[in-house]
């Protein structure tokens, strides 16, 4: 609580600082010195400062004094709203808190006054702020009513007595590094320390004993003092009663409780602001993302209706809409809400900062780079943007750069374990695996059961050639999980020591191969499948795989087509067609994909948006055709092939362009379409082809069974999807104790048998032309078995075949 009532305390002394004529108010010099002054290491422009004051002044209109500047409550607005952060501020500039109790005489006795009582009445009303937070009293956001003093009084002595009574039993539980908590994920309104992730607030994160018999004391005392906010002599009083109720629960971390309140003070006041907000923090706190979502969107609606009133804090609700949205999955609508905090409030680091994230988040990486370089510029010592900015650097190839700035996050705060895990990654990826065993360690000195650190120091050790070390990383990862990446881990590294005893290993402890050209690796029989036709059908079964398309039955996509009213537009090059923005593209994908959880769905969108809207929306309109969409989505989908082609041509038969024959679409269409499909699902193949595509004037109609025809054409077509197929059907098929003889891991999938060294491969090292080098041949024939009962079969069938001597 001292916390919350310095702040002010801090905030007037850094005005008391910068007010160099003692008239009340910050002009446009005095705001100068003062950004200059808390950003020691940041060399600002004329033209970067007269921004930054234009935009305080413009965005502050209403606490700003023609004659003097901006008043002592407009700069506490400004810190209220995220535009800098008190605590940094005011250690930069080397200031000391006076005593509390002098500072509060001082200036009550500088006040003027000729009664006595008025005298007595600001002694009452400095106790007042000296026992509780500091929004108690702050003009918006405040307790009004005497009464509601009183309950608030009443309130802390509840709550201090449930808290000693549950320590003394041990029942309290304090956050610590390994609890995966949200209370440091959201900005707060006008009572918050500041809108950045709070390290302080989430690392002393309250845990209560929810079923002891004290807390349920607590809550039965807790109602009476609900029933006598209720029994106020007016609606409003009642409103401020169970307001300032929610409040404290919140600031002692009784969230459950205090969404109650807020939830009372909603229905009292529907069209207020302030109890939404604070109801979908609340939510969000307890892991409510949904709930959160709805009462942002609530606050929002009150807020934009009511005018300039709550236009301050509009930038907040964006923001915490955001992260509700980003809790859900939806990213991409997160984006947007971001943009539009970073717009209304440009100082708003970290809006900048959470924007930045989320477009790293949908592998948008150089727009991800440019937020979060700004938010940086504001905010230096930001350590969770540097560290955002070195993964989106990563993303980009600029390694070396990604390195310096994850170990500028470090050196901010040195048990950032994204930071030092996501480094490790990154050495890993160079080839560096000393160094990524020396990250991981540090992950784990910080979060020691984080298995995945464990693993990966396995394998970085494994890289380095410490295979001792390797082995008994791998053991400590098996205590803290049992999951099946552990086992074929370990197989693994059995099978390389086995190879490394009989002298066939690799310098660094991995098999050794050499890759074969193309057109010497040759198949036996016509159900083989081709090099290069599975390595695409495996990237694309990778695509699959992430975005969880298979497990999504094509027909939703027909339903989607029918029940959504687009209307048409025009693209820039006059074409009529239906196409949406891309945050309610990604509501239709969550609709698809309900299945998934929030984290995974995210995955599923960034692969989405990587490599099919990027195609899509080339421009970058930010718009996609929703009909063309859905046709690229089609293959991708479960159910039959006949089903998939079936509703890719209906997708292309529900865009305006074919609109007029209800059977029928323009064969450019289709044309089109396949070549776009090739683009986006064999790249190496598909944009040399997409540029022939404009021009072409045919305007022949082509039928579903015409189509179809198109569709197969193994070299003008989508004929790769046969091989996906047959990938969807048998590649977790695994073939006893075969295993790989060039990576060594166990054989899952199809197994191809070199037909005269009889050494197997598995489908990605056959993919990619990998053998052992120990067994170089002119040319390869392979045939390939999709399970050991096809193996047996070919061999049975080999000797039942009549020998030469007997003919």
């Amino acid at each position: 609580m001292s916390m919350r009532g310095s702040r002010s305390e801090k905030v007037k002394r850094i005005f008391t600082q910068f007010d160099a004529n003692r008239d009340g108010g910050l002009n446009r010099d005095e705001m100068a010195a003062l950004v200059v002054a808390v950003n020691p290491r940041v060399k600002f422009s004329d033209e970067q400062i007269n921004a930054i004051l234009d935009e305080v002044f413009r965005t502050y209109n209403e606490f700003i004094d023609t004659d003097k500047g901006l008043t002592f409550d407009g700069l506490l607005r400004t810190y209220d709203d995220g535009a800098g952060d008190v605590d940094r501020d005011f250690d930069a500039l080397g200031l000391e808190l006076l005593n509390l109790e002098e500072n509060k005489l001082g200036s009550i006795q500088s006040e003027a006054s000729s009664s006595s009582i008025a005298v007595d009445e600001r002694a009452m009303d400095t106790q007042k702020k000296q026992r509780t937070a500091a929004w108690a009293v702050s003009p918006n956001h405040g307790i009004v009513f005497d009464d509601t003093w009183k309950i608030v009084d009443d309130l802390e002595v509840l709550v201090k007595r449930l808290k000693a009574k549950q320590a003394k039993d041990g029942k309290l539980r304090g956050g610590d590094n390994n609890n995966n908590n949200n209370f440091d994920m959201y900005s707060d309104a006008g009572w918050s320390r500041e809108l950045g992730p709070s390290a302080e607030l989430s690392e002393k994160r309250v845990f209560w004993e929810e079923s002891s018999h004290d807390y349920s004391v607590f809550v039965k005392e807790l109602g009476v003092l609900r029933s006598r906010a209720d029994g106020a002599r007016s609606r409003e009083e009642a409103f401020d009663g169970h307001m300032a109720i929610g409040r404290v629960l919140y600031e002692h971390q009784l969230f459950k409780e205090a969404l109650v309140s807020f939830k009372r003070a909603c229905e009292l006041q529907p069209v207020d602001v302030r109890p939404h907000f604070r109801a979908g923090n609340c939510s969000y706190a307890l892991g409510n993302y949904k709930g959160a979502k709805e009462e942002f969107l609530l606050a929002l609606e009150s807020a934009e209706a009511a005018g300039h009133q709550w236009s301050y804090l509009l930038p907040q609700i964006y923001v915490n809409l955001g992260i509700a949205l980003e809790g859900e999955g939806m990213v991409l609508s997160a984006c947007e809400y971001y943009r539009e905090a970073a717009i209304l409030c440009p100082t708003h680091f970290r809006a900048l900062k959470l924007l930045g994230s989320a477009l790293f988040g949908v592998g948008e990486y150089r727009a991800a780079v440019k937020a979060l370089e700004e938010a940086i510029f504001m905010k230096p010592d930001y350590a969770d943007a540097h560290c955002d900015l070195a993964s989106a650097l990563h993303g980009m190839g600029e390694d070396e750069r990604a390195i310096e700035v994850f170990q500028k996050a470090i050196d901010l705060k040195p048990g950032h374990v994204d930071a030092l895990y996501n480094l490790g990654g990154l050495y890993m990826d160079l080839g560096r695996f000393q160094r990524a065993s020396e990250m991981y360690t540090r992950v784990l000195a910080v979060w020691p059961n984080h298995w995945r650190a464990q693993l990966n120091k396995a394998v970085s050790l494994l890289g380095a050639g410490e295979t001792d070390e390797a082995k008994k990383a791998l053991k400590e990862a098996l205590k803290m999980t049992n999951r099946v990446e552990l086992h074929d881990a370990i197989f693994h590294l059995k099978q390389l020591q086995k190879r490394k005893a009989k002298g066939n290993g690799g310098a660094d402890g991995e098999g050794a191969f050499i890759i074969v050209e193309l057109p010497k690796f040759k198949t036996v029989g016509d159900k083989t499948t081709l090099r290069q036709d599975l390595a695409d059908a495996l990237q694309i079964r990778t695509f699959q795989r992430i975005t969880r398309l298979s497990r999504c039955d094509v027909e939703l996509l027909k339903k989607e087509l029918n029940d959504n009213d687009v209307p048409v537009s025009y693209s820039g090059g006059g074409v009529p067609q239906k196409s949406i923005r891309k945050p309610n593209l990604e509501e239709i994908l969550w609709r698809l994909l309900n299945f998934l959880k929030p984290e995974t769905f995210q995955g599923s969108i960034k692969a989405i948006n990587e490599k099919i809207l990027s195609v899509l929306d080339e421009a970058g309109s930010g718009r996609v055709d929703l009909g063309l969409f859905f046709a690229v989505l089609a293959p991708m989908c479960s159910g039959t092939p006949e089903k998939r082609k079936r509703i890719a041509f209906d997708a292309l038969l529900w865009r305006p362009v074919n609109e007029g024959d209800g059977s029928r679409i323009k064969k450019t269409d289709a044309v089109g379409y396949i070549k776009l499909l090739r683009a986006i699902y064999i790249p190496s193949q598909g944009i040399s082809e997409m540029l022939e595509v404009h021009g072409e004037a045919d305007s022949t109609l082509v039928t579903f069974n015409e189509f179809v025809v198109m569709f197969d054409d193994r070299d003008w077509g989508f004929g790769v999807m046969s091989t996906l197929l047959k990938l969807e059907a048998g590649d977790r098929n695994r073939h006893g104790k075969h295993v790989c003889s060039v990576c060594r891991y166990p054989i899952i999938g199809s197994r191809f048998k070199e037909m005269k060294s009889h050494f197997g491969l598995c489908n990605q090292c056959y993919s990619e032309g990998k053998v052992p080098p120990s067994l170089k041949q002119d040319d390869y024939k392979f045939k390939e078995y999709g399970s050991e009962a096809e193996a047996m079969k070919d061999k049975c069938a080999c000797f039942n075949m009549p020998s030469h001597k007997d003919s």
